[in-house]
């Protein structure tokens, strides 16, 4: 009972304030020992809410401290720098979406007709023999016409049998038939 009496109380006494963000949330951190491996100390790290308990209030630098991804808490000079990088960022988002709706409107495009893939495309390589996926695609859709006006008679093969070693040409292949030699 003691020892439960004691850890209650070092909750209280041995808590010591890291630092607080915009929001008015508060850092604190202790340093508790390990049961039964007396030297060693484990640190503790919480935030007290300033208001609700609203996880996503709390700044990412933060939740590093928090989960130990960070030794040290963040700065308020460091918050700062991090919230003007963020402002310049959000700008120069703006400032892009804004160059990409006037050039879409210069050239006349609708907005849902998707991005511009052209620079994409030109990493592929030309096909030699002329353009294929034209002609699979016609393929495809004549296959999934076919299965659903008429239904495919499937007719059993003999099995081939089981050899120790790999034969055949391909197509003859079965997925999970070829063992290796014992």
């Amino acid at each position: 009972m003691s020892r439960l009496w004691g850890r209650v109380a070092g909750m209280f006494r041995s808590k010591s304030f890291i630092g607080a963000d915009m929001t008015g949330n508060k850092y604190f951190s202790r340093t508790e020992q390990i049961d039964g491996l007396g030297e060693y100390l484990k640190e503790k790290r919480w935030v007290v809410f300033r208001r609700e308990e609203d996880p996503t209030s709390i700044p990412v630098e933060w939740i590093c401290w928090l989960n130990g991804q960070r030794k040290r808490a963040p700065t308020p000079e460091e918050m700062a720098e991090l919230d003007a990088r963020r402002e310049r960022v959000k700008l120069n988002v703006a400032l892009l979406k804004k160059e990409e709706e006037e050039k879409k409107a210069r050239e006349g495009e609708s907005k849902a007709e998707g991005p511009e893939l052209t620079s994409f495309v030109r990493h592929f390589p030309a096909d030699s023999k002329g353009d294929k996926t034209d002609e699979a695609s016609k393929e495809a859709d004549q296959s999934r016409v076919k299965e659903h006006d008429e239904p495919e008679i499937v007719t059993a093969e003999p099995p081939e049998p089981k050899t120790t070693e790999p034969s055949g040409s391909g197509s003859s292949f079965r997925p999970g038939t070829w063992q290796p030699p014992s």
